[in-house]
């Protein structure tokens, strides 16, 4: 069956990835709603932002009437919703946005959806969709031991967290309340091409090849469960069609790595990548010694330790599994990024 799926937040890192599977892996129309903040890049859809079957409305998910009319105008199939305000730092010294978007306009959202969903047939409501993309961080902080499944205790730690929880509980009250059919994912941290400039991976890849100190929180040793992002887009595509309505996937790469690992595997790869390799971009500290850039700062205000995850129910009730390695998967995003800062800052390798 052909769908019209709506996806908020579809210039965002995960939501762009997500509108890139589904045109060129499938016969869906997709419908893009994102407001373009800060976070947003459309240069991450120019490869399928002249297909016939993608449409862009910019506009935020706290604006009900867009919403509802993008709802009668298009008549989709399913919503994506992965509009959110998403990074930790920014929520720490400023909430206030986190709360509208991640928490009045999921409201919003669900309220434009619900009063959409009572005007389909019998046989578009059986077919009909909620898909809710969410966050492990709502778990918190899960000690040395043990992995967050579907059933462990939401106790988030950062305005964002708590943001995304609440937006999670709204969800679940809204199937439970107005039998709207939802879905709820909750990824581990995701990384790849296209990701913003803020985040660890990234940061640590443009600093290091521009000679800027690396910079890593406390002490280093914080534990997170990593996820290529073209693997996360294909289980949510997973969950969108066969998931069970009301249930919540945990979705993870089974891939535990402590911070300063993950950049100390970033330096040597980027080290490997410029030894030789006209296509590489030099930097002030040559082909070598990336390490002596990474420079310990202050820990970030209530930091969680450890987050992992249990994603065997995704993979035993819809058959899905991660196929890229951590190593697999950084050195892809290491080519990329290379790539990327070479396209918008040239370097004469003469």
């Amino acid at each position: 069956m052909t769908r019209v799926i709506l996806v908020t937040g579809g210039a965002g890192f995960i939501g762009s990835a997500l509108i890139r599977y589904l045109i060129a892996e499938t016969d869906c129309t997709v419908v893009n709603i994102d407001c373009l903040t800060y976070a947003s890049n459309l240069n991450a859809l120019a490869a399928i932002s002249d297909s016939s079957r993608y449409h862009f409305i910019q506009g935020s998910i706290c604006n009900s009437e867009l919403i509802k009319d993008a709802l009668e105008r298009f008549k989709p199939d399913a919503i994506m919703h992965l509009a959110a305000e998403s990074h930790v730092d920014r929520s720490i010294t400023g909430s206030d946005q986190f709360i509208q978007t991640n928490i009045v306009g999921t409201f919003n959202l669900l309220e434009a959806a619900r009063a959409y969903y009572s005007t389909l047939s019998e046989d578009k409501r059986a077919d009909f969709r909620f898909h809710h993309i969410s966050t492990d961080e709502v778990y918190g902080d899960l000690g040395n031991e043990g992995v967050f499944t579907e059933d462990s205790s939401y106790n988030p730690s950062s305005p964002y967290s708590a943001t995304k929880a609440a937006a999670d509980h709204l969800v679940r009250a809204w199937h439970r309340t107005y039998a709207l059919p939802i879905l709820i994912t909750n990824s581990s941290n995701n990384y790849g091409p296209f990701q913003h400039s803020e985040k660890l991976i990234p940061q640590t890849i443009s600093n290091a090849l521009a000679g800027k100190p690396i910079p890593i929180y406390g002490n280093g040793l914080q534990v997170r469960d990593w996820l290529y992002v073209e693997d996360h887009v294909t289980a949510l595509y997973k969950v969108l069609c066969k998931g069970r309505v009301g249930e919540t996937y945990n979705i993870g790469g089974s891939c535990e790595k402590r911070n300063i690992d993950v950049v100390n595997l970033i330096c040597k790869q980027l080290e490997e990548l410029a030894e030789g390799n006209p296509n590489s971009l030099k930097c002030s500290q040559g082909q070598i010694g990336f390490k002596s850039l990474i420079s310990y700062v202050e820990d970030r205000a209530g930091h969680d330790v450890r987050y992992a995850i249990d994603s065997s129910k995704v993979q035993s009730e819809l058959g899905w599994k991660p196929i890229e390695t951590f190593e697999s998967g950084i050195r892809k995003t290491v080519e990329w990024y290379i790539a990327e800062l070479r396209r918008i800052r040239p370097v004469n390798n003469t």
